[in-house]
């Protein structure tokens, strides 16, 4: 456990000093070159700036074991975090989207377009440098924030080189019957970046409140989970009449409620380990913290007069 915390936290490191870094850049060139869609680009990192600080100092408690005073340990801790994290990034969004708009209903406004091209060419180069290195180290360990970092970092190299082609695109216009659209091509980007990265904010603003309300998870997650309940009871006596899956942040909570199968009458709890651990295993990829508990589902006698 103390080697996965000590992995979460140097990727998250990693990743704050390298948006630290492009951020501070990004609103630098913003003023320089005048241009709403690199300011765009600072705004939304300096929003994930803020918020991924605090968080790699509430790390230690995700790590902190289940009690009785806490029985769902501090998993929501992340399941909170990441609510406040996309709904901010999220109402930063629609801030951008409104200016520009308002830009572009004003005449619009003229930028260095070989400037911030060539600006984010390098910008892009450099995230995708920044992506694949951390792509390599979630691979062996990846929690629910890592994957959002990963995300961040895949969407900003996406975003840097259409941005750069496009402003290529649009210095080619130049004294052609289109030049008039130049004014308008800043913003109009602008705004088709935001509405690209409003699905991830919203999906996950939705998925967060799912975990933090305790609700089970999509039916596709337990599809899987069911699949690998029945597999793992397949050489044993017993069936699943009851299937319970709450997940929270990075950790999931899986009651089987056991019947005998009608063949058998007996039930014996010596195996029960082997089917416990064989669930876990089987999810192991899927689910970073894994709780499984078996019940037996015990009919009420009928009452007699």
């Amino acid at each position: 456990m103390q080697d996965k915390k000590r992995a979460e936290e140097r990727i998250l490191r990693f990743s704050f000093v390298g948006s630290l870094l492009f951020t501070i850049t990004e609103v630098i060139m913003a003023a320089v070159l005048h241009s709403y869609t690199v300011l765009m680009d600072g705004v939304f990192d300096v929003a994930d700036l803020i918020l991924l600080g605090p968080f790699l100092v509430l790390i230690p408690l995700l790590y902190k074991p289940v009690t009785e005073k806490h029985p769902y340990g501090y998993a929501q801790v992340e399941s909170v975090f990441l609510i406040i994290k996309y709904g901010i990034l999220l109402a930063v969004i629609c801030v951008m989207i409104y200016e520009n708009v308002r830009v572009i209903l004003q005449g619009g406004h003229t930028v260095d377009v070989s400037g911030v091209a060539v600006y984010e060419m390098v910008i892009g180069f450099l995230c995708l440098a920044a992506w694949i290195i951390l792509h390599r180290l979630s691979k062996k360990y990846t929690t629910p924030t890592i994957q959002s970092e990963v995300f961040l970092w895949k969407q900003d190299v996406v975003n840097s080189m259409g941005i750069s082609v496009a402003f290529f695109a649009q210095s080619a216009l130049k004294n052609t019957p289109l030049s008039s659209l130049a004014p308008y091509m800043d913003s109009v980007l602008a705004i088709v970046m935001a509405i690209f990265l409003l699905r991830e904010p919203v999906a996950s603003l939705i998925s967060g409140f799912r975990k933090l309300m305790l609700f089970a998870p999509d039916e596709e997650t337990m599809q899987m989970i069911r699949a690998s309940v029945e597999t793992s009871l397949e050489n044993y006596p017993y069936t699943c009449s009851f299937l319970d899956v709450i997940q929270t942040g990075r950790k999931v909570w899986i009651e089987v409620y056991l019947t005998q199968k009608p063949d058998s009458s007996l039930i014996d709890i010596s195996h029960w380990s082997l089917i416990r651990r064989n669930i876990r295993k089987s999810l192991a990829r899927k689910f970073d913290q894994i709780y499984v508990e078996l019940i037996p589902d015990i009919k009420d006698s009928a009452e007699t007069v």
